[in-house]
Order: C-alpha cells, then structure tokens, then sequence
C-alpha cells in the first residue's frame, strides 16, 4: 500500500547540517506547491535545464505539479534555494520509487555565478543523501541507492554528479518515430486484433470499453505481474508492489487507461494467459500535434519469439495515427543485452538524443 506519510524528512532544516554552506542570505525551503508563482518559476527552471542539456525544452507546469503536488508527495519531498532577493535559484526532488531505489531531480539556474552555482549544488547532494539515509531506514534496507540523470552533453552535471561520488552507469537512446495518418490501419483494430494465436487488446473497462470507467484490476494486475517478470533480469530493475506500480503510473501527466495493451496467448488446452503488456502514454505538445510515448513494453521470456513485441508496437502507432497524432516515443537502454533497438530501428524509430543514468549508494541505519 502507498503510506499515508511519505518516508522522507520534510522539513529542510532536519534535512541539512546547521551551516548548508550557502552564501549569506540565502535560504532552503519546501516549495509551496500551490503557489502559482512558484510553479512558473520551477517550470522556467526545468526548462533552462532541458535546454542546456538537449537544445530544447518540453517539460511544462504537469511535470512540475507530478513533483510538487499534495498527490506526489505521498512518495516524494522536495527543497528549493532562494537567493536574498526572494528568486528560486535550485530545486532538489526526491522520489521514493521502489524499496531500495529514489530517484532524484537536481537542478541549478545556468545563470549563476559558478562558484555559487556549485555552493547549491552541494546543499543540494548533501540534502538528498539525508533523505536517501531516511528512506533506507524506513525501508529496513542497508543501503540505499540515489538514481538520477543527466543528459548525455551537459558537462556542468557530469562534473557535478562525479565531485559528488556519483558513477555513470547506462545510456540510454531516447526515440522517436513519425507516424503517417494511412498507419491507423496497420492493425485490424487497436482496441483487439488477434494475429497467430495472440490477442492484442486494450485492459478492459468497468462498464464497457466506451464507458470511461475503471480498468478491470485482474487486468492491471496481469500487466503489472507481466513486466516484473520481464524486467526481473534487467538493468537495475527492483520489485515495484501493484499499489507503488499503479499510483506511480497514474501521477504521470500523459496517463491514460486506454493506453494500456495486453498480449495473450491462449496454450493447447484452452488456457489464457497474458505473455505481453504495453502501457503507453500522451506526450502533450503546445506546437503542434500530440504524440504517444511507450512507458513500458515487456514480454515473458516464454512468449519470446512470436511477434508480441511487435504486435504490441504496431498497436500504439495504429492507435496514434487513428488518434491525429505525428510520433510515437519511447527509450531504450544503449546497453541491453537483448537488442531490442534492433527491433526499433527496424520499425522506425531513430535516437532524438541521449541520457545517462548516474547511481550513488549510501548506507542507511536500520535500526531502532
């Protein structure tokens, strides 16, 4: 179950030692997530960011809101420095994603002097490395892993990151594919279509697939127990209950439950069983046409090698061409050993750009 009270100090001044090592009349303080000001400030602050690294911005105020809202800080906590005139010039983020793992958000002004850019730097690794020690020990684990990101060309981070004792550990090919309106009938129909005894089909609604209502949870249930199974050998992959799996899910801003696809295989005795799940996403754009994101795609390694895989993807891009939409994302590890990127490229997607995964571990106190 999600915890009623996250699992993370919530005041900053717990958080940091007496002396933080900013400059006079700086402050660290909780961000008032309803407070619009700081909301805009926060949002012109991610997109700085994105820019720098990447050459534009996409994030908008939902991805500041999944971090700063009263829903998202049921797994998360987060601190932002102000200079002496009142300006937010960093925003620290931590998120408790699965026992043993939180992520982290770690972002300066570009428009700081340097040493004083790499002052907030510090309070910020010094903050999250507290909240990484109180969510390990709330968790019972002896260690706790602080996971965050970078993009692949913003040498400000890299530096930042390895001062502080962080390790580049993945890169990963963010893609994109275009899609073409004559796509949408790539598959028979999106919502089910069947090809060589697998089932393609959207998770069912309570009341219909029209009706708007809740997903089935026997159905929610068989995509999550699908991709823990697919996944158990992956790359820092750590066991996500069902709640922590749906509440993450559904705080995404580009959630929709008629995004997510199962895959079925029914054996020679009649049985059903799921071997495949796709759960997609809206990627909003304020220029033009939406586009739809694959969150996750996973088979069982006992359904590998009958096109589920492809089947799936051939659903989201029917489904996005039938929707208006122009692309469909998703990202792949640089260095999986499964060459699933052979199976993108195939199809169509081509890397935008590029990120990197960044770990620390600390050690937690577990007792008491």
């Amino acid at each position: 179950m999600i915890p009623e009270d996250n699992r993370f100090e919530s005041d900053p001044a717990d958080a940091l030692p007496d002396d933080p090592g900013l400059a006079a009349g700086w402050q660290a303080e909780s961000p008032d997530g309803d407070d619009p000001a700081t909301i805009e400030r926060l949002v012109e602050l991610l997109r700085e960011h994105e820019r720098a690294g990447r050459g534009w911005a996409s994030s908008g105020e939902d991805a500041v809101r999944v971090e700063v809202s009263d829903r998202g800080l049921a797994m998360r906590e987060n601190v932002v420095l102000r200079d002496p005139d009142g300006r937010i010039q960093a925003w620290g983020s931590v998120h408790d994603r699965a026992s043993g793992r939180m992520l982290f958000v770690h972002i300066v002004a570009r428009d700081l002097d340097e040493r004083v850019a790499a002052r907030c730097s510090d309070v910020l690794f010094a903050w999250a490395q507290t909240q990484a020690e109180a969510v390990g020990a709330a968790r019972g684990v002896p260690e706790q892993q602080i996971d965050t990101g970078a993009f692949a060309d913003d040498e400000r981070q890299h530096a930042w990151l390895a001062a502080a004792g962080f390790e580049r550990v993945r890169t990963w090919w963010q893609m994109s594919r275009p899609v073409e309106p004559a796509e949408a009938e790539l598959v028979p129909d999106p919502a089910r279509w069947e090809r060589k005894g697998v089932v393609f089909r959207l998770v069912e609604r309570q009341g219909g697939p029209d009706s708007g209502g809740m997903p089935d949870e026997a159905d929610l249930r068989a995509v999550h127990d699908v991709l823990e199974g697919a996944f158990t050998d992956h790359f820092n992959s750590t066991e996500e209950t069902f709640d922590e799996f749906i509440h993450r899910l559904r705080e995404d801003p580009g959630h929709r439950w008629d995004h997510w696809w199962l895959a079925e295989i029914t054996d020679e005795a009649g049985r059903t069983e799921a071997a495949g799940a796709l759960v997609g996403s809206v990627s909003e754009s304020d220029t033009g046409p939406d586009g739809s994101y694959v969150a996750y795609l996973g088979v069982l390694e006992s359904a590998r090698g009958r096109g589920v895989a492809t089947g799936l993807l051939r659903t989201i891009i029917a489904d996005a061409a039938s929707r208006g939409r122009d692309r469909v994302g998703l990202e792949v590890d640089a260095d999986s050993p499964t060459g699933a990127d052979g199976l993108y490229t195939s199809m169509g997607w081509a890397t935008s750009y590029v990120t990197e995964s960044w770990h620390r571990t600390v050690t937690t106190s577990t007792t008491g």
